[in-house]
């Protein structure tokens, strides 16, 4: 997809590129802490190979990894990869408009490759769908751009922390560091007071959960702030608090 001449020699590519540089090395250090847990969670070497390759989904796969290592059913490690990934069908559907004039390969491509913080610098740089061929090649080189340095970044590293896993000892802890590196983000997300809401009433839950098994108090956390969230909308003055 980025690969492609066309976006490739395009200038908005080199701005892509450009632009996600500077998150790079926090992709980076999340993605080396992944690497590292595989493996030290008990997942294989080339068990851990594959999933750094082909998933490419931080934070489900930290939720999915001690789910499979305790044998949980295979509908619950779906259950919780499907609902941590919710946040990719708001994604899908906000970037339709802009690239639903692509064939059918480079938007899979695209919808596999774009990650959340591609996704906020193209919206943010692109506030509407291209109204011409050159725009829409411009929009599309810009995000091919994010995508590259984001793959590279995340598989890289994943593989890195693979790699060093055996040598790196566990009470450096990096599971603390992967938890510092999810509130970041979430920090960077939480723009408004529909947000903020919903980030305080999934924490509240999931630690008041946090007695049950296979960690199902992430599935009624996301649950519950979801609700949350529905019921405050219903409330005049409700939708204000979005974005």
């Amino acid at each position: 997809m980025f690969l492609r001449r066309s976006n490739y020699s395009h200038p908005e590519f080199r701005a892509g590129v450009r632009d996600f540089q500077r998150v790079a090395p926090g992709i980076a250090a999340w993605g080396l802490m992944t690497g590292v847990a595989m493996v030290q969670s008990g997942m294989g070497v080339v068990e851990s190979l594959l999933m750094a390759l082909l998933v490419f989904a931080g934070s489900s796969q930290l939720a999915a990894i001690p789910l499979i290592l305790a044998g949980a059913p295979l509908w619950i490690i779906w259950a919780t990869g499907f609902c941590v990934n919710l946040r990719f069908v708001v994604f899908s559907l906000h970037l339709r408009p802009f690239l639903a004039h692509l064939p059918m390969w480079e938007r899979i491509c695209h919808g596999y490759l774009t990650a959340d913080l591609s996704y906020v610098q193209f919206t943010s740089r692109f506030a509407r769908p291209g109204a011409n061929a050159a725009e829409r090649q411009a929009q599309e080189a810009y995000l091919a751009g994010n995508d590259m340095v984001n793959w590279m970044a995340w598989v890289g590293s994943s593989l890195a922390g693979v790699a060093l896993a055996r040598l790196i000892p566990q009470d450096w802890g990096l599971a603390f560091a992967g938890i510092l590196c999810l509130v970041g983000i979430l920090c960077s997300l939480a723009t408004t007071r529909l947000r903020l809401v919903s980030a305080a009433v999934a924490g509240a839950a999931a630690v008041a959960a946090y007695g049950l098994p296979l960690k199902l108090n992430i599935l009624l956390a996301i649950a519950t702030a979801v609700l949350a969230c529905m019921v405050i909308e219903k409330f005049p003055g409700g939708h204000a608090a979005r974005p």
